[in-house]
């Protein structure tokens, strides 16, 4: 690591208030260009517990730039990792005020939830799929804290990967009734379809994403503990809306959900 704690604390306090001020900031590395993977993780982690002090539950964890067309989009190589508060959580069809969030963006995700924990290294497709309770459809509103989305992946990794809403719904139903690979997917805003894609976008297979996000964990001496609601990560682009936007996302045999900012 090249920050010290007091940095490291400044710095979490300064994201953290940007997302809940409305007030997007210069990416951190701009002030800070020596910063390495341990002190975006370190800063990301001290959001967490910020939030957890004030009461939040913590609620799952969520994968980043997974699909080949956010990995395009983003020009990255590496998928990241983040974490799901209490606070993100809206319900399906349900209203994301617009008014709080800077200049969010949707993207359609597949999430599972475990009945067992998860460890790496050495985690694979396999152990995923034994280690799933059910697979449920969902949508991650994103709103990155950088001003006009100019940011690197460590100012990325340190901002919670974006993270700001999300919605689950649809049907919940076991990994080994579904064909993940070739899921269908589909992402209309205002009934018109913007977006399509499959299963397989997701690192070839989306439970790829949670093994990956189990190895990226034993690196730190964790794992993904039993109950663990997973986003594995956006299908497709992450495309912008505006206030008066409805988002629908229709996924093959698990149901659609929806959203609506007002």
């Amino acid at each position: 690591m090249s920050l010290d704690q007091k940095t490291i604390l400044a710095l979490a306090e300064r994201l953290e208030n940007a997302e809940l001020q409305r007030s997007d900031i210069v990416k951190i590395t701009d002030d800070h260009p020596d910063m390495d993977w341990e002190d975006a993780y370190a800063i990301q982690y001290a959001i967490r517990k910020r939030k957890l002090d004030r009461g939040s539950k913590l609620v799952g964890l969520k994968m980043g730039l997974t699909s080949f067309a956010k990995i395009k989009q983003m020009g990255v190589e590496e998928p990241i990792f983040g974490f799901l508060v209490s606070d993100y959580v809206r319900q399906d069809g349900g209203a994301i005020e617009f008014d709080q969030l800077i200049h969010p963006k949707v993207e359609a995700e597949i999430a599972f939830v475990l009945k067992s924990a998860l460890s790496g290294p050495g985690c694979h497709v396999g152990d995923v799929l034994a280690a799933t309770d059910f697979i449920v459809p969902a949508i991650e509103v994103i709103d990155s804290r950088y001003r006009d989305f100019k940011f690197d992946l460590k100012s990325v990794v340190a901002d919670n990967c974006s993270s700001a809403r999300f919605v689950t719904g649809g049907h919940a139903r076991k990994p080994q009734d579904l064909d993940l690979r070739n899921m269908g997917i589909v992402l209309e805003k205002n009934g018109e379809v913007i977006a399509t894609a499959a299963g397989a976008a997701v690192l070839g297979h989306p439970a790829a994403s949670v093994a990956m996000l189990a190895n990226m964990l034993g690196k730190r001496g964790e794992h993904i503990p039993a109950g663990t609601f997973v986003m594995t990560g956006g299908v497709t682009e992450a495309y912008a809306v505006a206030r008066g936007d409805s988002i629908t996302a229709r996924f093959q045999d698990i149901g659609s959900v929806s959203m609506r900012f007002t």
